[in-house]
């Protein structure tokens, strides 16, 4: 049987499609923008003939609908990354998360540690040879497809067709043609303190660097003042937007890389409309598996590694709460640890954590992010012993080979000007001394 007949055989509905999810299933959901949503609908449509289904994603894009309470004896959500869509049903015991470092979901998929009975992802139409791209999301979306028992997918025209990965339609088991818009990040706003931050980082960066980005204000604010720097290159989780002014400029080049060279090199890509038309059919945009883009070993091999992630939370040693809120879980620690052990591994390498000082609350409250403990229940996200530089709107804390009587100095430096009393209090009291801007 040809291609074009397997292809013309595994075309449904979306509603035959999600029968054949049956009781007790795993049921993996593509990653961020890979999310189907049109099969998730139909899945949560046809919630009366499931038992016990369990949903696992990361980053989820989506309603979240097979969470809600009156779906429990149906549905249980089991994320590895907390969206905004699970985390009420987190809470209250309704779903289970999993920590879990970005790079190690495939290779627990491929072990069997992590049950994928079925993948229910977005694909775009066959080439000519009846290859489909994941688009988007390859991440841990590609070894779920090798892994799952059965594959269904939402192939949608308005996916961009991506260098790196193919997945031919004999992979494939049901097919839902739905030509829909892609889920959509808007640019964040970029303030005062997030260009404060972003020069701060700038500073750290040379010419000929290899980034690690992600998306918001921060690393915005940190992609518009890098149109001086010379042939960067990028290994990184992800990009947004930002990136393709750089690239428009002529800053980044890869030239300099030493793996994929001449290629930006992600696992997926979460933007507008502008990035996903930037990315289709560019074969200088390269999207692989997460267990090769975020292993530390891989990061570590290119050329002047610079990872920049960001923080909810660091106490006076440099413990970074990344993913928890006290004792919520808020999002997960998806590849900051990565990318922080693989750049402090490079040669000439340097991993950023990069944070305002401070937090607003709606009541006009300032909450400091430089705390003298981490709250009650937090995870610690990125020890101690991995942290490279902190940086605030205050400047830059350096961690590394630092004691932690100089951490802590330096953390109390880029404080925000409310705690700073009450952080050299707890200097005293730890040190017994006062911090060096107390001295008489």
């Amino acid at each position: 049987m040809g291609w074009q007949e397997q292809y013309r055989t595994c075309i449904c509905t979306p509603e035959e499609a999600v029968s054949h999810i049956k009781d007790g299933d795993v049921v993996f959901l593509g990653h961020a923008v890979g999310e189907p949503k049109v099969l998730v609908d139909a899945m949560v449509a046809n919630a009366e003939s499931y038992h016990g289904v369990i949903i696992k994603h990361m980053v989820s894009l989506g309603s979240g609908a097979y969470a809600a309470p009156d779906l429990k004896e149906h549905f249980t959500a089991s994320p590895i990354f907390a969206s905004a869509n699970v985390r009420a049903a987190i809470e209250e015991g309704m779903a289970d998360f999993i920590p879990m470092f970005f790079h190690e979901v495939p290779i627990m998929i491929r072990k069997g540690k992590l049950k994928c009975d079925v993948l229910m992802t977005q694909v775009t139409p066959p080439d000519q040879n009846g290859y489909c791209s994941l688009g988007t999301s390859v991440d841990y979306t590609f070894q779920a497809l090798k892994s799952a028992g059965t594959v269904i997918v939402q192939m949608n025209d308005q996916l961009p067709r991506t260098f790196g990965e193919k997945v031919h339609i004999s992979e494939l088991d049901y097919i839902v043609e739905a030509s829909v818009p892609l889920y959509e990040s808007k640019p964040a706003v970029i303030g005062e303190t997030e260009m404060a931050i972003g020069k701060h980082c700038v500073s750290l960066i040379e010419d000929q660097s290899t980034l690690q980005l992600g998306i918001g204000g921060i690393p915005d604010a940190v992609v518009q003042m890098l149109g001086d720097r010379k042939d960067l290159g990028i290994h990184s989780e992800m990009i947004a937007d930002g990136t393709i002014q750089l690239y428009e400029k002529g800053v980044i080049t890869g030239r300099y890389k030493t793996e994929n060279k001449w290629k930006m090199t992600v696992t997926f890509l979460m933007g507008t409309k502008k990035l996903y038309d930037f990315a289709h059919n560019n074969p200088e945009v390269e999207v692989r598996p997460v267990d090769y883009v975020n292993h530390p070993a891989v990061v570590m091999r290119q050329h002047r590694m610079v990872a920049i992630n960001s923080a909810i939370q660091t106490d006076l040693m440099g413990q970074i709460v990344a993913d928890t809120i006290g004792k919520r879980q808020f999002s997960g620690v998806g590849g900051q640890v990565d990318f922080v052990r693989g750049a402090a591994m490079a040669e000439d390498g340097k991993s950023i954590i990069a944070m305002p000082s401070f937090t607003q609350k709606r009541d006009g409250r300032i909450l400091s992010k430089i705390v003298p403990f981490i709250d009650e229940g937090a995870a610690v996200t990125t020890s101690r012993n991995d942290i490279d530089y902190i940086i605030t709107e205050n400047g830059v804390a350096e961690m590394k080979g630092k004691t932690l009587r100089e951490r802590a100095k330096n953390l109390i430096q880029i404080a925000h000007e409310s705690v700073k009393e009450e952080l050299r209090y707890e200097f005293e009291r730890r040190f017994h001394e006062k911090p060096f801007s107390m001295r008489k």
